[in-house]
């Protein structure tokens, strides 16, 4: 069902279908904050070279999720949002990608009292009920709704991970952080690729050699503080020359089981995750910190996803 369908089942539910957000409302960011990490690799963060990006020898996937969301309708002033998530693995087998495991959602979100009038009408959704414990104001019902639906997203990717999981013992790099899953946290054959900074695992002379990472290095490994759910090791890469440019360009955070093996093999992974950077042709503000594999697998889901 496109968003103009959904609007139009929810018409004859007697409700107004609408187009359009409303302004003012930004969507869910990640607040800016620093929580120091724990050391597990050096006394003081330092710089390490990993040299040449070397390929994963072995099958590889890749697991991303996207999603869109439209206002398709309001109950007097309490909005009704429709959405997609999306989430799949593509696995490269030589130099081909193909996709693996691969699911979708749809979902109306609306504070209880607009969801009522809805009865049997959008069966096909999934109804995900907003907070109501507050007078109704639609900018707040909005950002509830997009913090809602990355929740959702966040989760359909678990599965979807789960899903692979079971079906192969391939390593697998995860757009995104690890520690959203006790299940991916501890899995040995799972790398997370963060492209987010704004929380900072340091401060000080440590924040600043983590910052400035040089091409073709990373940082110390250390626990970060920030983890949602379970431990995981981590690190700082840098993909590209960030001088002229900008601190936090071609950085990402990478992300392991806590092990042994990890600390043993933080320069290999290193090396892999290198080897997956590359320019993408089409104009992204974000290329600086993708890989190719996860990059794909984006593409091809938004392909698959409703405009209108």
């Amino acid at each position: 069902m496109s968003f103009d369908d959904l609007r139009r089942a929810l018409a004859a539910a007697g409700v107004m279908p609408a187009t359009a957000r409303a302004a003012g409302s930004q969507g869910r960011s990640e607040a800016a904050a620093t929580r120091p990490a724990t050391l597990v690799e050096d006394e003081t963060v330092a710089a390490h070279p990993i040299g040449p990006a070397v390929p994963c020898p072995e099958p590889l996937g890749f697991l991303d999720g996207v999603q869109r969301h439209q206002v398709v309708a309001y109950a007097g002033t309490q909005p009704l949002v429709g959405a997609v998530v999306a989430a799949a693995v593509r696995e490269r087998q030589g130099r081909e990608l193909r996709t693996i495991v691969e699911a979708r959602e749809h979902l109306l979100l609306g504070r209880p009292a607009a969801l009522a009038l809805l009865g049997e009408r959008v069966a096909d959704h999934r109804q995900v009920a907003l907070p109501d414990d507050e007078p109704d104001h639609p900018i707040r019902d909005l950002d509830a709704a997009v913090a809602a639906v990355d929740d959702a997203r966040s989760a359909l990717e678990v599965t979807v991970a789960g899903r692979y999981r079971r079906g192969s013992d391939a390593w697998l790099i995860v757009d995104g952080s690890l520690a959203e899953s006790p299940a991916m946290a501890a899995d040995p054959r799972m790398l997370g690729v963060s492209k987010s900074h704004a929380t900072l695992p340091f401060e000080g002379r440590n924040l600043e050699t983590y910052l400035r990472l040089p091409e073709g290095h990373r940082s110390s490994v250390f626990s970060p503080a920030s983890r949602r759910f379970a431990p995981v090791y981590a690190w700082g890469l840098r993909l590209w020359n960030w001088q002229g440019r900008d601190l936090l360009f071609g950085l990402v955070r990478v992300e392991a089981a806590p092990t042994e093996e990890t600390l043993e093999r933080v320069t290999e992974f290193s090396r892999w995750v290198l080897a997956e950077r590359a320019p993408i042709s089409a104009p992204d503000a974000r290329w600086d910190r993708l890989l190719y594999g996860i990059h794909n697998v984006e593409e091809y889901l938004r392909a698959t996803l409703p405009t209108r």
